[in-house]
């Protein structure tokens, strides 16, 4: 009897666990999706400078969460592991090159070449794992890696050049995903250690624009200003409800929510931004999306199995 209440009394807290959980994902990776739309009005700043401002502006935002959560025994910790350092270092180089790379593309006009690193993302992660950790893939999986090889090579021709920006984002991404893994920092905690690393460089950067006359942090008024000290909050708020719904959700399901991003920013590079899709650009996608349907699929497969065999 006692056991049968207490299973009465959970269920309904592990469901809104759940619920919330799939509310805080799909906040995140909504913020995520749509931040094509934000970068342009940052204008006339450039991807560097646009870059630096969100370095610094996201560690002051974090050091004030952490102050106020009282948080930082892990920063002692970790200034006497100096293989720890040197990871995070790693971790912050990658995620300071996806960041550049992808506020260059989107102020370039290339959101939907953006959409495309993030689809093909998984399957890079896929073949990292391959290549670093001497992992054996399935059959769907070297599948799913083959038909996103012809992808590339099928967009590489429609875009008549690699589809570089994709590549960048999608390998540096991939990197600091298996860093951070490496580390294993809490989510908030981890980027306050990147940030830090890369805020003496990026502050003096903004230093030398400014006093040499070419930086608009000043220059633009108020509201130019107030935009680029608002990137700090557009990095950590989506960042935290990542986090809190990562705590709340089965990775399977946060695994398919991820996909939210990339498919809002496809749709404001079509709908809104209009950019070109030629018939060979849509067959690449379509071979990046069929890659992934078989990743899926596969996923799935493998989670009904476990289920079966563990009933």
């Amino acid at each position: 009897m006692v056991t049968s209440r207490s299973t009465q009394v959970e269920t309904p807290v592990t469901a809104d666990r759940s619920r919330e959980g799939l509310w805080l994902a799909i906040a995140a990776y909504g913020m995520w999706g749509v931040f094509p739309l934000y970068f342009p009005l940052l204008e006339p700043a450039g991807a560097v400078e646009i870059l630096a401002q969100r370095i610094v502006w996201s560690l002051a935002l974090i050091l004030v969460i952490l102050l106020i959560r009282r948080r930082w025994a892990w920063a002692g910790r970790l200034l006497r592991q100096p293989r720890q350092l040197g990871m995070l270092s790693l971790a912050a180089v990658m995620i300071a090159v996806n960041w550049g790379t992808y506020i260059y593309g989107v102020n370039s006009g290339d959101v939907v070449e953006t959409s495309l690193g993030y689809f093909i993302n998984p399957l890079l992660t896929i073949a990292l794992g391959v290549v670093v950790l001497r992992e054996r893939l399935g059959a769907a999986q070297w599948i799913a890696v083959g038909i996103g090889l012809v992808a590339v090579l099928v967009l590489t021709f429609g875009y008549g050049r690699p589809p570089w920006i994709a590549l960048v984002l999608a390998v540096a991404f991939a990197i600091y995903g298996f860093v951070k893994k490496q580390v294993n920092l809490p989510a908030l905690e981890g980027l306050a250690a990147e940030t830090a690393v890369l805020t003496v460089p990026a502050l003096v950067y903004l230093v030398v624009l400014e006093a040499i006359g070419v930086g608009t942090f000043l220059g633009h008024g108020t509201g130019h200003s107030l935009l680029l000290v608002l990137t700090g909050l557009l990095t950590v708020v989506p960042l935290v409800c990542f986090g809190a719904s990562a705590t709340r959700l089965p990775l399977s399901t946060l695994g398919l929510v991820q996909y939210l991003g990339p498919v809002l920013q496809f749709l404001v590079g079509v709908v809104i931004n209009h950019e070109q899709m030629t018939v060979t650009r849509w067959v690449g996608f379509g071979l990046v999306w069929l890659a992934l349907a078989v990743l899926m699929a596969d996923a799935a497969r493998r989670l009904y199995d476990s289920r079966r065999t563990n009933v």
